[in-house]
């Protein structure tokens, strides 16, 4: 009997991770309004952060907030990386 690993299922539908997911209009105004699998959409969030040069130059794990990352991380002015996640899948379906 052939090995799961060798055989990948076929017409199955993609996990959770690959599964595109919806922004809303508050994450949408970081990353785009299009469908996204997670993974991507987290890849997003951190292209902004640094395109934007939010993260602490001191302690390079907090994030502080502009006012389109203020909204997703609901009001707050700075998260720690292990928080953003948290308020990411907040703001989506």
């Amino acid at each position: 009997m052939p090995s799961r690993k060798t055989h990948p299922a076929k017409g199955r539908a993609p996990g959770a991770l690959a599964k595109p997911v919806q922004p809303d209009a508050a994450l949408a105004a970081v990353v785009g309004s299009d469908p996204l699998p997670r993974t991507e959409l987290t890849k997003r969030v951190w292209e902004y952060i640094r395109e934007h040069k939010l993260q602490d130059t001191q302690d390079r794990r907090r994030i502080r907030a502009d006012d389109k990352l203020r909204a997703v991380l609901d009001g707050q002015d700075s998260v720690t990386m292990f928080e953003l996640t948290r308020f990411v899948n907040r703001h989506v379906t």
